[in-house]
């Protein structure tokens, strides 16, 4: 549960000291922002503005109507892998008619509640979640650090001393946005040539503007549209509810998942509706925020998206300058701090269950391997449920007392799927009397297969001329098996 309470926009605006942090806590995401949006508008396959654009209106709605604040929204590698097909094959207006309909989608979710199905991603998938991410932050700074200039080396390595050290020193101003200026300057002053931002995709230098997609308003364009819509409205929310829930464990504090729903939805039909290619929640960029810059509000995610439209349009020659070592480091030292180094210390891995170990791996496996988070954590959500499966069912026991020309059965545990189907061979048809009696006192019947279990075991007793009573079931237990019993095609 929340212990604590963030400050809210109109304390900030009151506080120089909170407000200052907070804007800059929105340049430095700003400056970050601005490769990545590049380079997911690449793997959209779509010019760079249609991802920078996106950014901004994602951060600056969000900002307004989402439900966790201080989480930044932007364009997103996952999205764009998603829907790149659509620009491909399609072109450039089925594209932003794909990213409003999913939009539209995410609205319908939200206003179902889909944000509620939350509660069930088990702790050990929401560790491999994080992991995985971490790993592919790292990840993606390697094509950075490859092929390049020698001087690329030591410029990251100070970058990496200054956000170690200076955080020890004080927090005033965050160590990330002092790493850019200083590199920045010392790329510039001593005329090092490094690879920048300008290299990354050329910067807009016009506003965006409102766009209406032309497409025939058919089944036909719903059809061919619908399937990429889904598949980007599902797994920006996933991501966006997964991050939601990290910042609440990093803050102490909680956030409206239902809202956040739906202000992602809305964020991404206006992105579309101005040209942008949508988005979710970034988890790199929500760390470099809430953890780097210690960022708390609305505030900075709105500024984040505001000073990403000033640095592109206005001061595109100046931010073209800044060299990637800089965003490189400041990456590094994101996924660093987002790894949860506890979950793989030896110490933590002999305490805990090996089910719950391998969750969390196949999770960060699956979200490595594809890059796909929503895969990932649909893969973690389901080994988890094997994992529980298996271990409730071996909880279930059944004893078995023969008391004259009666034999009782003791059936003790929770009674579904998984330990049902071992009950039919717990019980001696032939060696018992006459009379049986099956004592579900201390059970529960929770699905069909086990009421399918219980006539089956019915039916073998009356074709060996024995009388079957099974007693003590709840009310629960009663009623379902009251509806079900005989019902199910058979008793074997």
């Amino acid at each position: 549960m929340p212990t604590t309470t963030s400050p809210t926009v109109a304390s900030a605006l009151r506080s120089p000291r909170i407000l200052t942090r907070e804007v800059l806590a929105g340049l430095v995401v700003a400056l970050a922002l601005i490769p990545e949006a590049i380079s997911f508008s690449i793997i959209a396959g779509v010019d760079p503005r249609v991802g920078l654009f996106s950014s901004f209106v994602m951060a600056v709605t969000i900002a307004v109507l989402g439900g966790r604040p201080a989480m930044i929204s932007a364009a997103t590698g996952a999205v764009a892998l998603v829907i790149a097909p659509v620009a491909r094959e399609y072109g450039m207006d089925y594209f932003l008619a794909t990213v409003i309909l999913a939009g539209v989608f995410q609205l319908a979710l939200g206003a179902l509640g889909v944000a509620r199905l939350m509660r069930f991603i088990p702790r050990s998938v929401m560790v491999g979640f994080v992991n995985s991410l971490a790993i592919l932050i790292f990840l993606a700074q390697l094509p950075h650090l490859f092929g390049v200039p020698w001087a690329v080396y030591p410029l990251v390595a100070v970058g990496l001393v200054v956000l170690v050290a200076l955080p020890r020193l004080t927090k005033v101003v965050p160590a990330p946005l002092v790493t850019i200026v200083l590199l920045t300057a010392a790329v510039l002053v001593a005329g090092i040539a490094v690879p920048n931002v300008g290299d990354q995709g050329e910067l807009p230098r016009t506003l965006p503007e409102f766009f209406l997609p032309s497409v025939p308003l058919t089944l036909e364009t719903f059809s061919i549209i619908a399937p990429y819509a889904l598949a980007m409205a599902l797994v920006g929310l996933l991501e966006s509810l997964m991050t939601a829930k990290l910042v609440d464990d990093i803050t102490d504090t909680g956030s409206n998942k239902t809202r956040e729903s739906l202000g992602q939805g809305t964020a991404n039909v206006l992105s579309g509706l101005f040209g942008g290619m949508g988005g979710c929640a970034m988890i790199g960029q929500t760390m470099i925020n809430v953890k780097a810059s210690g960022a708390r509000t609305r505030i900075s995610t709105f500024l984040a998206g505001v000073f990403l439209l000033i640095l592109v349009v206005a001061l595109g020659d100046v931010v073209a300058l800044i060299p990637m070592a800089a965003l490189v480091a400041v990456m590094v030292m994101v996924s660093v701090a987002t790894f949860d180094w506890h979950s793989i210390r030896p110490s933590t891995l002999k305490r805990m269950p090996l089910g719950e170990t391998l969750v969390m791996l196949a999770t960060v496996a699956v979200v490595v391997a594809t890059h796909n988070l929503a895969i990932g954590v649909l893969v973690g959500v389901v080994a988890a449920m094997v994992v529980f499966a298996r271990r409730v069912a071996h909880f279930t026991r059944v004893t078995r007392v023969v008391d004259g020309d009666t034999a009782r059965y003791f059936v003790d545990g929770e009674l579904f799927f998984a330990s049902s189907n071992d009950l039919t061979h717990q019980f001696s048809y032939t060696e018992d009397p006459d009379r049986v009696e099956i004592d579900l006192s201390r059970s529960h019947v929770w699905d069909a297969s086990t009421v399918a279990a219980l006539d089956a075991i019915t039916t073998k007793y009356e074709r060996l001329g024995k009388s079957v009573t099974v007693t003590g079931m709840n009310d629960a237990s009663s009623s379902f098996h009251g509806r079900l019993a005989g019902q199910l095609g058979g008793g074997e």
